[in-house]
């Protein structure tokens, strides 16, 4: 089996790709955008693919941003390294620094667009397709215990808070042109982590309810711009128990793809309509419950780093294969077909694998610290 193609050249830093609902790659798969730690401090960072050189986009010297999922950051200081999005067509990065949301294009030219409001703590970011809306999540600051400096995950059940306390999340929209809000809709009783725009109406805003004690049935929702729609309830083979997470729109905006667990079966691939139709979930069958990902490329065409192992692989809680998925809807099938192992650690947030296939469909990228430094990676799709 072939080896992958070290990406990232940088052997003394930890360097990684963006959050995998963000492509890291340009529009024609030449340049790729990434997290570096070379300074110091974590830096975004790009790479032209066919000459080498490489630009620090950012100038962070301040640590990173405390937000999930870097619960162990800095209060309302620092890089967010779960804000950073990126906008393909006009190949503008959207971050936030401290409380301040930025913006730098092409060129290399940076700006401020705006603050979000104090007393509230952030998670990860979505632009349009149009790259004329940033959505920018944030919840109550009480939820991650507020200014106190953590030393990793809070011990308490923070969904659980939230529920108790009547704490909120907010979608806080803002033009990504005049920084204005033009949008800030409360959830209550919500921990909202995760956003991203439909890719074809910028109106649709899928979100979820981050580890919530019956995640089987409210994880994953849907706002229009006037109501809340929830996108997995109980019925038939489902319950309010199973583990679902992972949801990220079709590339056509033609339904959602997501996956988890039967609370009492087997893990499960699954794929809905925006309007909450046309469920219908895949139970995956090849024996391995290591903990992964699911990222979209062409219709049906997948990629994945977990669920999928060999004879004599290693007892891990996460995947260490980088597959290969054909769908096939029609018939509840899905055909595996593993392109390289991952040999990441899964050690933090940070050295999950978090494939992407790029724009031609030609390739598969992923973080790995298989030499002991976070690199990216890529294979042949």
């Amino acid at each position: 089996m072939r080896q992958p193609e070290r990406v990232t050249r940088n052997t003394d830093a930890n360097e990684q790709l963006l959050y995998f609902t963000s492509t890291s790659l340009g529009s024609d798969d030449s340049r790729i955008v990434f997290i570096s730690d070379r300074t110091g401090h974590p830096n975004v960072f790009d790479r032209d693919l066919r000459t080498g050189r490489e630009r620090q986009l950012t100038s962070n010297n301040e640590g990173f941003l405390k937000s999930y999922v870097y619960f162990n950051g800095i209060p309302y200081g620092g890089l967010g390294k779960a804000s950073t999005s990126f906008h393909v067509p006009s190949g503008t990065l959207f971050y936030i620094q401290g409380r301040e949301i930025r913006r730098v294009d092409a060129d290399g030219r940076e700006r401020t667009l705006a603050q979000y409001p104090d007393g509230q703590m952030t998670a990860f970011t979505h632009v349009s397709a149009d790259g004329k809306r940033l959505c920018v999540p944030t919840t109550d600051e009480r939820a991650l215990d507020g200014r106190e400096i953590l030393a990793g995950r809070p011990k308490y059940n923070i969904d659980g808070r939230v529920q108790q306390e009547g704490l909120s999340s907010y979608l806080r929209v803002y033009d990504t042109d005049t920084g204005a809000q033009i949008l800030c809709e409360e959830v209550a009783k919500c921990w909202i982590t995760h956003v991203q725009f439909s890719p074809v109406d910028a109106d649709l805003i899928l979100y979820n309810h981050e580890w919530p004690s019956d995640c089987g049935i409210r994880r994953m929702w849907l706002y229009d711009g006037h109501q809340h729609l929830r996108l997995r309830t109980e019925g038939p083979g489902r319950s309010r128990e199973d583990f679902t997470c992972h949801e990220m729109w079709e590339r056509d905006g033609s339904a959602i793809i997501y996956h988890g667990e039967f609370v009492k079966g087997l893990p499960y691939l699954g794929r809905v309509k925006a309007d909450g139709t046309g469920l219908q979930e895949i139970a995956i069958t090849t024996g391995c419950r290591h903990y992964g990902h699911f990222t979209v490329g062409a219709p049906n065409v997948l990629v994945s780093d977990g669920y999928y192992k060999t004879e004599g692989d290693k007892d891990q809680w996460g995947g260490q294969w980088i597959c290969r998925l054909d769908v096939h809807w029609d018939r509840n099938d899905i055909t595996w077909t593993p392109l390289c192992r991952n040999a990441s650690s899964w050690n933090s947030q940070d050295a999950h694998p978090h494939p992407i296939i790029d724009h031609s469909g030609n390739h598969v990228y992923f973080t790995s610290d298989m030499d002991g430094k976070r690199a990216i990676y890529r294979m042949p799709l």
